[in-house]
């Protein structure tokens, strides 16, 4: 069994990112970059069309074996929420890994990642 990657923390910023998701699932949210470790506390989902639901799909996808769901084609009703991962149950996203997702319908789901940028610099 290989040892876990540990990482030298020098720095901790706290931010939040927000994005329209489109209708291709595939679509980058959120990439770790470089020299940088990201702790993804929450990702909430938001329906803003007034009438009609919409699915959504969230994947993390780790660099080096591909994407794994975190939410897959699950229903958000008009004029709510969806907690698809909260601050009890975080993940972590090493260099080149992401956040990935979509929506059935285009514009009608928003999605807002808040998570501490670990430097190791």
């Amino acid at each position: 069994m290989a040892a876990p990657n540990v990482v030298n923390v020098s720095s901790i910023y706290g931010k939040t990112h927000a994005a329209s998701l489109s209708t291709t699932v595939t679509t980058d949210i959120l990439t770790c970059p470089s020299d940088k470790l990201l702790k993804i506390n929450s990702i909430i989902v938001a329906n803003i069309d007034g009438s009609n639901a919409a699915d959504v799909t969230v994947q993390f996808n780790d660099a080096s074996t591909g994407p794994w769901h975190l939410a897959k084609v699950v229903s958000v009703p008009s004029k709510s929420t969806l907690i698809v991962l909260g601050k009890d149950a975080p993940i972590y996203l090493e260099e080149g890994d992401k956040i990935r997702g979509g929506a059935s319908a285009i514009s009608d789901l928003e999605i807002i990642i808040s998570y501490e940028e670990l430097d190791d610099a």
